[in-house]
């Protein structure tokens, strides 16, 4: 029997909209799904449907207009929509990784660093955490001459890489995956696909976003299928 180490029941979430008379945009509507251990569960639906949005309410940037998130194993779950800061970052810390297409630009800070920093902060040894994040960055095909420079005047691809690298450099019980492949070209796809699957063979339970249809067919194990809603006065 397995149990569901992500746990999401009558999830809604709904924006006002101050701006434009108080309109309420509701994005999210009394979404239930459970995420076993080792198990990639895969968004789908139209643009604009809420996919992002509902791994923004998981993560806790977000907050939930109603329902409940916990993540965690069962008897010593997280319920997202009502923890304090203090419990989320330690969560973020410990337990679930985020995966964006988008690399939030440090400035004057290497990109090695920049890898290294989720192992620093749970007290990997400097020099072990060198050489892993050196690792993560030459299987992501990143030159060994850029580990040194800030990514600011990377292209978009090779900040993706960074990302990625930075995502996967810890081994999450639970990872949010938005976007991961979307600058990558077919050789980095498929490396971003072998490190998927090797979370998923170390147990992490896994919800991501694929617009590429290859990736997500080679990584998914189900689909959750988020359909439109409309606007309310």
């Amino acid at each position: 029997m397995t149990t569901s180490f992500i746990q999401i029941e009558g999830l809604s979430k709904s924006f006002t909209l101050h701006n434009q008379g108080g309109i309420t945009l509701p994005v999210l509507n009394l979404v239930d799904l459970k995420i076993s251990s080792g198990e990639c569960v895969v968004v789908t639906g139209p643009s604009g449907v809420g996919k992002s949005s509902l791994l923004k309410c998981i993560y806790g940037n977000y907050l939930a207009t109603e329902g409940s998130v916990h993540v965690g194993p069962p008897e010593t779950a997280l319920d997202i929509t009502r923890a304090a800061p203090r419990e989320i970052v330690n969560l973020r810390r410990y337990t679930l990784g985020y995966v964006t297409q988008f690399l939030r630009i440090v400035p004057r800070v290497p990109a090695i660093e920049i890898v290294m920093e989720p192992l620093r902060i749970l007290g990997v040894d400097l020099d072990e955490a060198r050489e892993r994040s050196a690792k993560m960055l030459a299987r992501l095909n990143i030159p060994e001459r850029l580990w040194s420079l800030a990514p600011s005047t990377f292209s978009g691809g090779e900040q993706q890489r960074i990302n990625l690298a930075r995502g996967f450099i810890v081994e999450y019980p639970a990872l949010l995956l938005d976007e991961p492949t979307a600058s990558l070209d077919a050789e980095n796809r498929q490396v971003v696909v072998g490190l998927i699957e090797e979370a998923k063979q170390n147990g992490s339970a896994i919800l991501g976003i694929f617009h590429d249809k290859e990736v997500r067919d080679a990584v998914a194990d189900r689909e959750l299928l988020l359909k439109e809603l409309g606007v309310a006065a």
